[in-house]
């Protein structure tokens, strides 16, 4: 029987989750004492994104009572897309030329192969895993292939594409959602150690430092005093976008699922995935007006502290305790992102990508627009743009990418 936690209430565990950010926020911008040695070893965002998750792992909160991630992902998620990408300067991030794809690419055939590589290591001696069967098994992991490459549209889209199981799909949401916590995790970790990580590869980060030197110059040329109005209007756009993009996403999907149901299996038929969509769009369409100077009146600031409660919202679904319910399913998971971070190392010393295209890449797809704008913003704010737009090109890619990789294990399976 599972221990009942400490604060179940919605608005308890929201107030938990805001005084744990004001804590680490205040704590973190100390110029003395013990924390500000401690910052200087342990990014302040790291502890955002565990200290929830923490508290629910020990019972203080119960993530499952509350629908703060939905909120966080239906409404705030978007509505920070949109302030992300009105400033965005498409020809310079354009301008940082091929590697960023070329990684982004990289981390999705990591996904794809490493799917069955890790299957065949782990069931190779088995025949199984726990209670499930290979062909079980198999199945199930399409679902996390597609969370990994694309989204939650891509991952139940190979829910239904593979017939998978209730009880085998309950279990690959936690290996899901937990390795590629941890993986998250490390790459907050290495952001803080960018530079060095760049000089010691040799990696040339010239293109960076001019898309990061262009979006400043063009927020001092447009700042102005933050005041009650201008977070009026900023919140006005964001929102007044996301309603936009909730209106058509839940007329679009169902359209396409009643009159193109051979779209379906491409994510076309997922409401949250043209809630995404649009919402970018909507965004870069601004950044073509004088919205664009939206961003002088603090939009990216606004959309960050979006970030910092979703950032906080993903966290406080990880319970560390789940990983012992069924270790092999977890063992696979882990060499499989071993293998995606493994192949995006050796590219990138190949071709001397920059780390910020490493981790943008990698969460391009296994964390999609969710985390992928938290990622390239933590090198420079003026970077969670590039985030966002390759997290879009995931969730296009995530159910082809994901059906391959389905495929190569059903033939191990068999």
């Amino acid at each position: 029987m599972e221990a009942t936690a400490l604060i179940s209430n919605e608005a308890g565990v929201f107030g938990i989750i805001m005084v744990s950010l004001g804590l680490i926020f205040y704590t973190s911008n100390l110029k003395s004492g013990f924390f500000h040695k401690f910052y200087s070893y342990v990014p302040s965002l790291l502890l955002c994104y565990f200290i929830p998750g923490l508290l629910n792992s020990f019972n203080i909160i119960d993530a499952s009572s509350t629908n703060i991630y939905y909120i966080s992902s239906r409404y705030l998620l978007p509505a920070c897309l949109v302030l992300l990408t009105l400033s965005v300067d498409l020809k310079a991030i354009i301008s940082l030329g091929p590697k960023a794809l070329i990684m982004f690419l990289t981390g999705t055939i990591g996904i794809v192969l490493g799917g069955p590589i890790a299957f065949y290591i782990v069931t190779s001696s088995t025949g199984g895993v726990g209670s499930f069967s290979m062909d079980e098994l198999y199945r199930g992991m399409t679902t996390v292939a597609g969370s990994w490459i694309g989204g939650g549209a891509n991952q139940a889209s190979m829910k239904e594409i593979f017939l998978v199981k209730d009880n085998v799909f309950s279990t690959m949401v936690v290996v899901d959602v937990l390795v590629a916590n941890v993986w998250m995790a490390i790459l907050i970790y290495l952001s803080s150690r960018a530079k060095a990580i760049d000089k010691k590869n040799k990696a040339d980060t010239s293109s960076i430092d001019l898309l990061i030197s262009k979006m400043e110059s063009f927020s001092l040329a447009t700042k102005k005093e933050v005041t009650t109005s201008s977070l009026i209007i900023l919140s006005a756009v964001g929102f007044g976008v996301t309603g936009i993009a909730h209106i058509i996403s839940s007329h679009l999907a169902p359209f396409i699922k009643t009159n193109y149901p051979s779209l379906v299996k491409l994510s076309f038929g997922s409401s949250f995935f043209w809630l995404i969509v649009i919402a970018t769009s909507f965004g870069v369409i601004l950044s073509f007006t004088k919205a664009r100077r939206l961003e002088g009146i603090g939009a990216s600031k606004l959309a960050n502290v979006f970030l910092y409660v979703l950032i906080a919202s993903i966290g406080m679904q990880m319970n560390i305790f789940e990983i012992f319910k069924n270790l092999d399913a977890f063992y696979i998971g882990a060499i499989w992102m071993c293998f995606h971070a493994l192949l995006l190392i050796i590219v990138g010393k190949i071709i001397k990508a920059p780390l910020f295209y490493l981790a943008v890449g990698s969460q391009a797809n296994v964390g999609g627009a969710a985390s992928a704008p938290i990622v390239a913003g933590l090198f420079h704010p003026s970077l969670s743009s590039v985030g966002v737009l390759l997290a879009v090109l995931g969730y296009v890619l995530g159910t082809y990418g994901a059906w391959i990789c389905g495929q190569l294990m059903g033939l191990i399976a068999s």
